[in-house]
Protein backbone atom coordinates (compact mmCIF):
# COMPACT_ATOMS: atom_id res chain seq x y z
CA UNK A 1 0.00 0.00 0.00
CA UNK A 2 1.26 3.47 -0.90
CA UNK A 3 2.10 5.49 2.19
CA UNK A 4 -1.13 7.19 3.30
CA UNK A 5 -1.69 10.93 3.18
CA UNK A 6 -3.93 12.96 5.48
CA UNK A 7 -5.37 16.44 5.02
CA UNK A 8 -5.76 18.65 8.10
CA UNK A 9 -7.10 22.22 8.26
CA UNK A 10 -4.91 25.05 9.51
CA UNK A 11 -7.43 27.88 9.75
CA UNK A 12 -6.68 31.42 8.62
CA UNK A 13 -9.03 33.59 6.54
CA UNK A 14 -9.42 34.30 2.82
CA UNK A 15 -8.60 37.76 1.52
CA UNK A 16 -11.25 40.47 1.26
CA UNK A 17 -10.95 40.34 -2.53
CA UNK A 18 -12.13 36.71 -2.75
CA UNK A 19 -15.54 36.00 -4.24
CA UNK A 20 -18.01 33.70 -2.49
CA UNK A 21 -17.76 30.63 -4.72
CA UNK A 22 -17.68 27.93 -2.06
CA UNK A 23 -19.35 24.51 -2.23
CA UNK A 24 -20.92 24.44 1.24
CA UNK A 25 -24.50 23.14 1.29
CA UNK A 26 -27.01 21.81 3.78
CA UNK A 27 -30.05 19.87 2.55
CA UNK A 28 -32.71 17.71 4.16
CA UNK A 29 -30.70 14.58 3.30
CA UNK A 30 -27.05 15.61 3.52
CA UNK A 31 -24.57 18.38 4.21
CA UNK A 32 -21.23 19.19 2.59
CA UNK A 33 -18.71 21.22 4.61
CA UNK A 34 -15.80 22.09 2.29
CA UNK A 35 -12.30 22.55 3.63
CA UNK A 36 -12.47 26.25 2.72
CA UNK A 37 -15.04 26.88 5.45
CA UNK A 38 -12.76 25.65 8.26
CA UNK A 39 -11.43 29.08 9.18
CA UNK A 40 -10.43 30.73 12.44
CA UNK A 41 -13.85 32.35 12.89
CA UNK A 42 -15.65 28.98 13.18
CA UNK A 43 -13.36 27.35 15.74
CA UNK A 44 -14.60 26.32 19.19
CA UNK A 45 -13.04 25.70 22.61
CA UNK A 46 -13.71 23.10 25.32
CA UNK A 47 -13.48 23.14 29.13
CA UNK A 48 -10.34 21.61 30.64
CA UNK A 49 -8.39 21.69 27.35
CA UNK A 50 -5.25 23.85 27.26
CA UNK A 51 -3.66 25.19 24.06
CA UNK A 52 -6.47 23.66 22.02
CA UNK A 53 -9.10 24.73 19.54
CA UNK A 54 -11.37 22.64 17.34
CA UNK A 55 -13.64 22.58 14.34
CA UNK A 56 -17.01 20.95 15.00
CA UNK A 57 -17.90 18.97 11.88
CA UNK A 58 -21.12 17.41 13.15
CA UNK A 59 -23.33 17.27 16.22
CA UNK A 60 -26.58 15.49 17.10
CA UNK A 61 -29.36 17.43 15.41
CA UNK A 62 -33.05 16.58 15.71
CA UNK A 63 -34.48 15.39 12.41
CA UNK A 64 -31.05 14.91 10.83
CA UNK A 65 -28.03 12.91 12.04
CA UNK A 66 -28.72 12.23 15.71
CA UNK A 67 -26.21 9.72 17.07
CA UNK A 68 -22.74 11.28 17.00
CA UNK A 69 -20.47 14.30 17.00
CA UNK A 70 -17.16 14.74 15.20
CA UNK A 71 -14.42 17.28 15.84
CA UNK A 72 -11.07 18.15 14.31
CA UNK A 73 -8.88 18.99 17.29
CA UNK A 74 -5.81 21.24 17.02
CA UNK A 75 -3.48 20.97 20.01
CA UNK A 76 -0.41 23.16 20.41
CA UNK A 77 2.85 21.84 21.89
CA UNK A 78 2.40 21.33 25.66
CA UNK A 79 -1.38 21.53 25.17
CA UNK A 80 -3.97 18.88 25.96
CA UNK A 81 -6.24 17.80 28.79
CA UNK A 82 -6.33 15.65 31.89
CA UNK A 83 -10.15 15.75 31.72
CA UNK A 84 -10.92 15.49 28.01
CA UNK A 85 -14.36 13.88 28.24
CA UNK A 86 -17.01 15.12 30.68
CA UNK A 87 -19.77 12.66 29.65
CA UNK A 88 -19.32 9.28 31.40
CA UNK A 89 -21.52 7.54 28.81
CA UNK A 90 -19.51 8.78 25.82
CA UNK A 91 -17.23 6.50 23.87
CA UNK A 92 -14.71 7.95 21.46
CA UNK A 93 -12.39 7.38 18.56
CA UNK A 94 -9.19 9.38 18.06
CA UNK A 95 -7.55 9.42 14.61
CA UNK A 96 -4.38 11.46 14.20
CA UNK A 97 -3.90 13.29 10.88
CA UNK A 98 -0.91 15.50 11.75
CA UNK A 99 1.81 15.38 14.38
CA UNK A 100 1.63 13.07 17.38
CA UNK A 101 -0.15 12.93 20.74
CA UNK A 102 0.36 11.02 23.95
CA UNK A 103 -2.77 9.21 25.09
CA UNK A 104 -2.89 7.99 28.69
CA UNK A 105 -5.60 5.35 28.94
CA UNK A 106 -6.22 3.44 32.16
CA UNK A 107 -2.76 4.53 33.40
CA UNK A 108 -0.95 3.20 30.29
CA UNK A 109 0.73 5.69 27.91
CA UNK A 110 0.48 5.36 24.14
CA UNK A 111 2.13 7.68 21.60
CA UNK A 112 -0.15 8.03 18.59
CA UNK A 113 1.76 9.16 15.51
CA UNK A 114 0.13 10.32 12.28
CA UNK A 115 -2.28 7.56 11.23
CA UNK A 116 -2.72 6.51 14.85
CA UNK A 117 -6.13 5.20 15.94
CA UNK A 118 -7.57 4.74 19.42
CA UNK A 119 -10.98 3.47 20.48
CA UNK A 120 -11.82 4.70 24.00
CA UNK A 121 -14.66 2.84 25.76
CA UNK A 122 -17.27 4.71 27.80
CA UNK A 123 -16.31 5.53 31.36
CA UNK A 124 -12.57 5.25 30.64
CA UNK A 125 -9.96 7.11 32.66
CA UNK A 126 -7.95 8.92 30.01
CA UNK A 127 -5.94 12.02 29.20
CA UNK A 128 -4.34 13.39 26.05
CA UNK A 129 -1.36 15.74 25.62
CA UNK A 130 0.88 17.01 22.84
CA UNK A 131 4.42 16.44 24.08
CA UNK A 132 5.99 17.02 20.67
CA UNK A 133 7.44 20.26 19.27
CA UNK A 134 4.84 20.75 16.53
CA UNK A 135 1.08 21.19 16.36
CA UNK A 136 -1.02 18.01 16.49
CA UNK A 137 -4.34 17.62 14.70
CA UNK A 138 -6.71 14.70 15.09
CA UNK A 139 -10.31 13.67 14.61
CA UNK A 140 -12.37 12.93 17.70
CA UNK A 141 -15.61 11.05 17.07
CA UNK A 142 -17.97 10.76 20.06
CA UNK A 143 -21.12 8.69 20.56
CA UNK A 144 -23.26 7.84 23.59
CA UNK A 145 -22.78 4.11 24.12
CA UNK A 146 -25.91 1.96 23.81
CA UNK A 147 -25.39 -0.80 26.37
CA UNK A 148 -27.05 -4.20 25.86
CA UNK A 149 -27.81 -6.49 28.84
CA UNK A 150 -25.45 -9.46 28.68
CA UNK A 151 -22.86 -7.72 26.50
CA UNK A 152 -19.86 -6.05 28.19
CA UNK A 153 -18.49 -2.76 26.95
CA UNK A 154 -15.82 -3.04 24.24
CA UNK A 155 -12.13 -3.15 25.07
CA UNK A 156 -9.80 -0.29 24.14
CA UNK A 157 -8.13 -0.45 20.71
CA UNK A 158 -4.78 1.20 20.01
CA UNK A 159 -3.27 0.81 16.53
CA UNK A 160 -2.11 2.65 13.42
CA UNK A 161 -3.55 2.55 9.93
CA UNK A 162 -0.22 1.31 8.58
CA UNK A 163 -0.58 -1.81 10.74
CA UNK A 164 -4.07 -2.71 9.46
CA UNK A 165 -4.53 -4.53 6.14
CA UNK A 166 -7.42 -3.14 4.07
CA UNK A 167 -10.17 -5.60 3.14
CA UNK A 168 -10.97 -5.59 -0.57
CA UNK A 169 -14.60 -5.36 -1.62
CA UNK A 170 -15.46 -8.56 -3.56
CA UNK A 171 -15.30 -8.27 -7.31
CA UNK A 172 -13.47 -4.92 -7.38
CA UNK A 173 -9.90 -6.16 -8.07
CA UNK A 174 -8.69 -4.06 -5.17
CA UNK A 175 -10.00 -0.76 -6.53
CA UNK A 176 -12.33 -0.41 -3.51
CA UNK A 177 -11.29 -1.49 -0.01
CA UNK A 178 -11.99 -0.73 3.64
CA UNK A 179 -9.50 -0.39 6.48
CA UNK A 180 -11.43 -1.75 9.46
CA UNK A 181 -10.11 -1.01 12.93
CA UNK A 182 -12.94 -2.93 14.64
CA UNK A 183 -14.03 -6.52 14.06
CA UNK A 184 -17.43 -6.16 12.32
CA UNK A 185 -18.63 -9.32 14.08
CA UNK A 186 -17.93 -7.91 17.56
CA UNK A 187 -21.44 -6.89 18.57
CA UNK A 188 -20.21 -5.07 21.67
CA UNK A 189 -19.49 -2.15 19.35
CA UNK A 190 -22.33 0.15 18.34
CA UNK A 191 -20.25 2.38 16.07
CA UNK A 192 -17.54 1.84 13.48
CA UNK A 193 -14.96 4.37 12.34
CA UNK A 194 -13.19 3.00 9.28
CA UNK A 195 -11.21 4.27 6.28
CA UNK A 196 -12.63 3.66 2.81
CA UNK A 197 -10.07 3.53 -0.02
CA UNK A 198 -10.55 3.91 -3.77
CA UNK A 199 -7.86 3.54 -6.39
CA UNK A 200 -8.21 5.81 -9.45
CA UNK A 201 -11.22 4.62 -11.43
CA UNK A 202 -12.80 2.89 -8.44
CA UNK A 203 -16.54 3.27 -8.03
CA UNK A 204 -19.49 2.55 -5.82
CA UNK A 205 -21.61 1.37 -8.77
CA UNK A 206 -25.02 1.52 -7.11
CA UNK A 207 -26.93 3.84 -4.82
CA UNK A 208 -26.15 2.57 -1.32
CA UNK A 209 -29.09 3.26 0.98
CA UNK A 210 -28.26 2.61 4.63
CA UNK A 211 -30.14 2.81 7.89
CA UNK A 212 -26.91 4.20 9.38
CA UNK A 213 -26.03 7.84 9.66
CA UNK A 214 -22.68 8.66 8.07
CA UNK A 215 -19.87 11.14 8.56
CA UNK A 216 -17.27 11.13 5.76
CA UNK A 217 -14.08 13.22 6.01
CA UNK A 218 -11.94 13.14 2.87
CA UNK A 219 -8.37 12.34 3.90
CA UNK A 220 -6.83 12.19 0.45
CA UNK A 221 -7.63 12.78 -3.22
CA UNK A 222 -10.80 13.88 -4.95
CA UNK A 223 -13.93 12.31 -6.42
CA UNK A 224 -17.47 12.89 -7.55
CA UNK A 225 -19.86 11.71 -4.83
CA UNK A 226 -23.55 10.99 -5.32
CA UNK A 227 -25.63 12.33 -2.43
CA UNK A 228 -29.38 11.75 -2.67
CA UNK A 229 -30.12 13.08 -6.18
CA UNK A 230 -26.99 15.23 -6.61
CA UNK A 231 -23.47 14.60 -7.89
CA UNK A 232 -21.07 16.67 -5.75
CA UNK A 233 -17.35 17.21 -6.29
CA UNK A 234 -15.32 16.65 -3.12
CA UNK A 235 -11.63 16.75 -2.31
CA UNK A 236 -9.21 16.25 0.59
CA UNK A 237 -10.36 18.25 3.61
CA UNK A 238 -14.08 18.20 2.73
CA UNK A 239 -16.67 16.65 5.04
CA UNK A 240 -19.98 14.99 4.16
CA UNK A 241 -22.71 14.45 6.73
CA UNK A 242 -25.48 12.01 5.68
CA UNK A 243 -28.70 11.27 7.46
CA UNK A 244 -30.06 7.72 7.51
CA UNK A 245 -31.32 6.37 4.15
CA UNK A 246 -29.60 9.07 2.08
CA UNK A 247 -28.61 7.28 -1.18
CA UNK A 248 -24.88 7.49 -1.93
CA UNK A 249 -22.48 6.41 -4.64
CA UNK A 250 -19.00 7.43 -5.77
CA UNK A 251 -16.70 7.75 -8.77
CA UNK A 252 -12.99 8.24 -7.99
CA UNK A 253 -11.67 9.62 -11.27
CA UNK A 254 -8.10 10.18 -10.09
CA UNK A 255 -5.37 11.06 -10.70
CA UNK A 256 -4.54 9.74 -7.21
CA UNK A 257 -6.28 7.65 -4.58
CA UNK A 258 -9.48 8.83 -2.93
CA UNK A 259 -9.86 7.99 0.77
CA UNK A 260 -12.16 9.04 3.57
CA UNK A 261 -12.64 8.47 7.29
CA UNK A 262 -16.12 7.00 7.76
CA UNK A 263 -18.41 6.95 10.81
CA UNK A 264 -21.55 4.82 11.05
CA UNK A 265 -23.75 3.51 13.87
CA UNK A 266 -24.18 -0.29 13.90
CA UNK A 267 -25.35 -3.42 15.74
CA UNK A 268 -28.35 -2.15 17.66
CA UNK A 269 -32.14 -2.42 17.45
CA UNK A 270 -33.92 0.54 15.95
CA UNK A 271 -35.35 2.66 18.81
CA UNK A 272 -39.16 2.42 19.04
CA UNK A 273 -41.21 5.29 20.35
CA UNK A 274 -43.36 4.62 23.41
CA UNK A 275 -47.06 5.06 22.51
CA UNK A 276 -48.84 7.75 24.45
CA UNK A 277 -51.66 6.68 26.78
Amino acid sequence: MTHPKYYAPTGGHPGQEQLLTDRAMFTDAYAVIPKGTMRDIVTSFLPFWEGTRLWVLSRPLSGFAETFSQYIMEVQPSGGSDTPETDPNAQGVIFVVEGSVTLTLNEAEHVLETGGYAYIPPGSDWALHNRADSVARFHWVRKAYQAVPGLPAPDPIITNECDVTPVEMPGTEGRWSTTRFTDPHDLRHDMHVNIVNFEPGGVIPFAETHVMEHGLYVLEGKAVYRLNQDWVEVEAGDYMWLRAFCPQACYAGGPGRFRYLLYKDVNRHMPLSVPSR
